[in-house]
């Protein structure tokens, strides 16, 4: 991966990406430890194989054993290692594969359990672009690759899923493969099978504390309970986006989708910085801080009406006031889906990124991002965790990345929505077009870290009382 250097002052403070992620491989292991196969399996060679190297490079196959075809957007591969050092952040990159790099996505992970050869895993997945598997077919070479950030030498020779000898392809149990959720082959570390339940918290909701849920039951951006209900919709001028750009409040709407209300960000443009009109909906008090923050939010790939290709940005994020430049109480912590790409990238693209802090002039950022390279479209439940150790980024259940103790939040902060482009070059008509964002509730849950099943279940409870708002979170 490469850097990403980004200006985009918000309200009150800027945005850009560094990256972070994990690393690589370890021994022999027993026959009996290949799993049954339900329809796949997995090979793997090493094309690194000394006991340090620049970066580790696992190359994989995974193979169509069953009887049916098998979609790849479903197959999920786990390679499990040992980090370097505690906080320690990694780069995935695809050097070549047949199914097209574009269509491999990776993506880093903490096991439930960590033991002495796996506190890590790589998590590789297929795009729709890369089709299917026809029984007794394979997907050919991933020959895939991982790296310190610092680009420093790192150590494999004690990493579960590594191994030395293997030069050439062979089937490799130390290497999970999902489908469809479900385990079918390999073994993983200890206590760490991805579909083994023992580390998830009961799925009762917590018991009563300071929260904040609503679920955006409102008429209109008029309406006066947004603002009593400590919310403000965005007028003033300001980044990020595209410079001179109209916050319009206007463009944040409310309509009811089969009995439950939803709230709409529209973004429209044609072309030109005057008919840009971008949207954001945020807490009017930056109270919130260690936590669980959700939402469920609907991000679109194409637009509403007009031309595509508008290097758009859909957002679900806390954040603080940068008081200085370099300013070591600077906090952000972002979900940004990004549908026809921008900031270097070609195509659709999701970010999740904590932020120590930045300096505008000259651009200087200190953050941790994770990152997949294919559509979100649709609804997805986003899910961000702050406790006294790390911060934790799930969507739709499952782990999506986790950022180090250097990035924890040192005062409170706002929670924000917003759809805004980064520039108008992705689509230079003047045909008029415009973009959604929905957003279909938010709970933040102060000093609680809850599962996304005990989110759910929450969620679930509030709606079934009747609750349609609820602020108990205390003020400073």
């Amino acid at each position: 991966m490469k850097k990403i250097a980004r200006s985009r002052l918000r309200a009150s403070a800027a945005a850009a990406a560094t990256l972070a992620l994990g690393c690589a491989g370890l021994s022999a292991l027993p026959a009996s430890a290949a799993a049954t196969a339900d329809g796949l399996v997995v090979q793997y060679r090493t094309s690194a194989s000394g006991a340090t190297a620049d970066q580790s490079e696992p190359w994989l196959k995974v193979r169509n054993s069953g009887s049916t075809s098998v979609p790849l957007s479903d197959v999920k591969v786990r390679y499990y290692f040992k980090s370097d050092a505690a906080g320690m952040d990694y780069r995935f990159a695809c050097s070549w594969a047949v199914k097209g790099c574009a269509n491999i996505t990776g993506t880093f992970g903490v096991p439930a359990t960590p033991t002495a050869t796996a506190d890590r895993y790589l998590e590789i997945g297929f795009t729709a672009g890369a089709g299917s598997l026809a029984p007794g077919a394979d997907t050919g070479d991933l020959q895939l690759r991982f790296y310190r950030a610092d680009w420093q030498t790192l150590g494999q020779s004690d990493d579960y899923s590594f191994g030395a000898e293997r030069t050439s392809y062979g089937d490799w149990p130390k290497v999970t493969a999902q489908l469809g959720g479900a385990t079918v082959w390999g073994e993983a570390p200890g206590g760490n099978d991805p579909t083994d339940p023992p580390t998830d918290p009961p799925t009762d909701p917590p018991a009563d504390g300071p929260a904040l849920f609503d679920d955006f039951n409102y008429t209109g951006h008029t309406d006066p309970r947004i603002a009593a209900h400590g919310w403000s919709v965005r007028s003033n001028s300001g980044g990020p986006g595209v410079p001179g750009a109209v916050w319009a409040p206007e463009n944040i709407t409310f309509a009811d989708q089969g009995g439950n209300t939803v709230m709409n960000l529209e973004t429209s443009t044609a072309g030109t910085s005057g008919s840009t009109r971008q949207t954001e909906f945020l807490t009017q008090s930056m109270k919130f801080r260690n936590g669980t923050y959700a939402a469920r939010v609907k991000f679109n790939d194409a637009p509403r009406s007009g031309p595509d290709g508008d290097h758009l940005v859909q957002t679900f994020f806390t954040i603080n006031d940068l008081k200085a430049p370099m300013a070591d109480d600077y906090a952000e912590y972002d979900f940004e889906y990004l549908p026809n790409g921008g900031w270097g990238e070609p195509a659709d693209i999701l970010y999740t990124t904590s932020w120590e802090t930045y300096r505008p002039d000259p651009w200087e950022a200190v953050n941790q991002h994770s990152e997949s390279r294919q559509s979100f479209a649709g609804w997805h439940d986003l899910v961000v965790t702050i406790d006294n150790s790390a911060i934790t980024y799930y969507i739709d259940g499952r782990l999506f990345g986790t950022h180090g103790a250097a990035y924890l939040p040192e005062r409170g902060m706002s929670i924000n929505f917003n759809q805004w482009l980064i520039d108008l070059a992705g689509q230079t008509s003047t045909t008029p077009r415009s973009y959604d964002q929905q957003v279909d509730y938010v709970l933040h849950v102060k000093d609680q870290v809850l599962s996304p099943a005990q989110v759910n279940a929450a969620v679930a409870a509030y709606r079934a009382a009747g609750t349609t708002f609820k602020d108990t979170v205390p003020a400073g």
